[in-house]
C-alpha cells in the first residue's frame, strides 16, 4: 500500500547490461572474422623460412600442387593461362601475388611460374614459406 505523501518514482530501464551484452558479441564476431581470411590458399606442404614474414596486403595467390597443378585464387588454371588471367586482375595497378608451391614441386616448375609472374608489369612476387617450429 502507498502512502500519500510518496512521490510517483518514473519508470526505468537499466540498459547499462544490455549494452555489455552487445559489446561482448561485437567483439566475439570482429575477433572471429580476422581468423576466416587467413586460410587464401590450396593445402600444400610449404617449405620452412627462417626469415619468413606474414605478409598485410590482401594479395593473389598462385599454387603448385605436389602434383604440379597450377591454381590462381584456389580456380585450377592451365600454365599457359595465368599470365592473361594475372594481367587482366592486375590492370595497371601494383599487386602483390605470393607464390604457394609445394615442397616437393620440383624447382624448374617453380622457377617457370616465377618467370611468368616477373614478365607482368606491376606485380610483386612473394613465395609462401612456414617458419620453422621452435
Amino acid at each position: 500500500m502507498r502512502l500519500p505523501d510518496e512521490p510517483d518514482l518514473p519508470f526505468q530501464i537499466n540498459i547499462v547490461p544490455m549494452i555489455d551484452v552487445i559489446f561482448a558479441i561485437l567483439t566475439f564476431f570482429i575477433v572471429s572474422s580476422l581468423f576466416l581470411g587467413r586460410s587464401t590458399g590450396l593445402p600444400v606442404d610449404l617449405p620452412k623460412a627462417a626469415s619468413a614474414q606474414n605478409q598485410t596486403a590482401n594479395p593473389l595467390t598462385v599454387t603448385l600442387d605436389q602434383q604440379g597443378r597450377l591454381s590462381l585464387n584456389k580456380q585450377p588454371i592451365q600454365p599457359n593461362e595465368l599470365q592473361p588471367r594475372l594481367r587482366a586482375l592486375v590492370g595497371t595497378q601494383s599487386v602483390l601475388v605470393v607464390l604457394n608451391a609445394d615442397q616437393r614441386v620440383s624447382h624448374g616448375q617453380v622457377v617457370a611460374v616465377m618467370d611468368q609472374l616477373r614478365q607482368i608489369p606491376g606485380v610483386r612476387m612473394a613465395i609462401a614459406a612456414k617458419p620453422p617450429q621452435q
